[in-house]
């Protein structure tokens, strides 16, 4: 696409899989930014707003006057379904207006931005081109959301990815293999697998939690983490996995903190995903993993 016109604040995260879309920043940081594990937005710079409407019209506007046939755009920063369905609406307008190849807009998307917008809002969203929103539930344990700060619980959860399908949107779901430490893991992986059973995603991706800047910051309201062994979170991997009950969930396990890649579909490939897992646990020297140099945010 070349030099893209759009002055973003760095640094900017996305999903792996929006590698090729346009990324419009239409907010800065995150609103909530209390997960104690999160490192993405604590920098000054990312210190949460809105960016100006007018900024985002000329932005889009200078984007379509040099690569017209954009198809995907993903609306950062971390938090861009907080804004108002009115703001959202002009915001899409736009994007159709200028992009006439346009063909679905994505974003992450936290639960209580849902629990704000009825479902009759959602469908006018999805009707502008609103297609998938990536939700970070990270754990369905609510005792393990609540020391890490996420400001949710798994009904939260559930109720937003609930919504989200009635609205006719589809979602993709983040869990954090590790989150729960090695005390919690169990019932980390037990309720996460509970939490995307009742929701049924479209999408459904584990990651791993990693702490680039230290522990500290968890370690204040989370006193009792001790993050575990690379054969323990393949285990914590193993219990979530066979504890699922998805009947067309697309399944990826590719993010690049994972030493693990996996993927299939859930519920078609849960055998096979579970021998591979086994085979990392008992046979880790013949199975390729992501060496520590390899892995990343």
């Amino acid at each position: 696409m070349g030099a893209i016109p759009i002055q973003y604040v760095e640094p900017v995260f996305r999903p792996p899989s929006e590698a090729g879309s346009l990324i419009l920043q239409v907010t800065n940081g995150c609103s909530w930014n209390n997960c104690v594990f999160c490192e993405m937005y604590t920098s000054e710079q990312k210190k949460f707003k809105a960016k100006q409407e007018d900024i985002v019209l000329q932005e889009i506007i200078k984007v379509a006057q040099t690569a017209p046939h954009v198809r995907r755009v993903f609306l950062a920063d971390g938090d861009a379904m907080v804004l108002s369905t009115r703001r959202l609406k002009q915001i899409l307008q736009w994007l159709n207006q200028y992009f006439p190849d346009l063909q679905r807009v994505s974003s992450y998307c936290l639960p209580r931005n849902i629990k704000k917008k009825s479902v009759e809002e959602l469908a006018e969203l999805k009707a502008l081109g609103l297609d998938l929103l990536y939700v970070g539930a990270e754990s369905g344990d609510d005792l393990v959301l609540a020391k890490v700060m996420k400001g949710e619980t798994r009904e939260s959860t559930v109720d937003a990815l609930l919504k989200i399908k009635q609205a006719g949107l589809r979602s993709s779901v983040m869990i954090l293999n590790g989150l729960g430490g090695r005390r919690y893991a169990e019932q980390h992986a037990l309720n996460s697998a509970r939490l995307v059973n009742e929701a049924q995603p479209d999408y459904l991706s584990t990651l791993v939690v990693s702490f680039p800047l230290g522990e500290a910051r968890l370690r204040a309201s989370f006193d009792d983490f001790d993050m575990p062994t690379q054969q323990e979170l393949f285990r914590e991997v193993r219990t979530f996995l066979a504890a699922t009950e998805l009947n067309k969930t697309i399944f990826r396990s590719d993010h690049a903190s994972n030493y693990l890649v996996l993927k299939g579909v859930l519920g078609k490939d849960k055998e096979k995903l579970l021998q591979q897992v086994d085979m990392a646990i008992n046979h880790p020297e013949q199975i390729r993993l992501r060496q520590e140099w390899q892995r990343g945010l």
